[in-house]
């Protein structure tokens, strides 16, 4: 299986020689035999169509409601996309697919989600693990407010009600499980402008474990299994 890395920003410049780019760290959620190729699409690069067997959509500072043509043009790949190879989105990633496939994303008036966040599991696909909460980074202002017709909710929160999608042969989630704590805590540091004494407790939070290689197991054997209709509701698993 190819997998195509779609890149869909940069990491703050002061952070990128500590820790690479996000193509990098999400890379780091992937077995690493797998064949991946990156491609910049904020630089223009989208693949010919189907060239990979699956494309995982990283996080950005970007919103989708941007008026920059890459986004666009991703939107469209990403529809063009579909059912012809699998998809992943991660924060921005998650945002992308859902406004490409009907649903809504607006920048909250709840404002930032920093630090790590708890969620609900009210789904369970085949591709998850019997737990029934997850704990992940996160860093955004924009959410998802209107679910894609299609896409059935795996994860949320009271702050982010549509934090994990499932659309069957795609999934996304709004947290960002390729986050280290360090990363974590230098981006929370190098934005303290934005984030003002919320800062102090997001990073905080980072004492705690968080689930980032458990949701990694997911997205593997999400790509390892047949596409399948999005999941049922939990009394369908008992």
């Amino acid at each position: 299986m190819k997998i195509g890395i779609l890149q869909c920003g940069d990491v703050p410049a002061p952070l990128a020689p500590r820790f690479g780019d996000y193509a990098a760290m999400v890379r780091g959620l992937l077995d690493p035999a797998r064949d991946v190729a990156v491609f910049d699409v904020t630089r223009g690069e989208l693949p010919d169509n189907p060239a990979c067997d699956a494309y995982l959509l990283t996080g950005s500072p970007a919103g989708v409601y941007d008026d920059l043509p890459w986004i666009a043009s991703l939107a469209g790949f990403v529809r063009a996309a579909r059912g012809r190879a699998k998809l992943v989105g991660i924060c921005f990633g998650h945002q992308l697919m859902a406004h490409a496939f009907g649903g809504t994303v607006i920048k909250s008036p709840k404002g930032w989600g920093i630090g790590l966040h708890r969620y609900d599991l009210p789904r369970r696909a085949a591709w998850m693990d019997g737990a029934d909460t997850v704990t992940a980074p996160v860093s955004h202002q924009d959410q998802v407010v209107q679910c894609p017709p299609d896409a059935v909710v795996v994860a949320r929160s009271a702050f982010t009600p549509f934090a994990g999608l499932d659309y069957g042969d795609a999934i996304s989630f709004q947290f960002h499980p390729e986050f280290s704590a360090e990363f974590g805590i230098a981006l929370i540091d190098s934005r303290r402008d934005l984030y003002g004494a919320m800062g102090d407790a997001a990073i905080a939070s980072y004492a705690a474990p968080h689930d980032g290689a458990r949701v990694a197991r997911w997205i593997g054997r999400f790509l390892e299994m047949p596409s399948q209709p999005a999941c049922q509701p939990l009394s369908n698993f008992a």
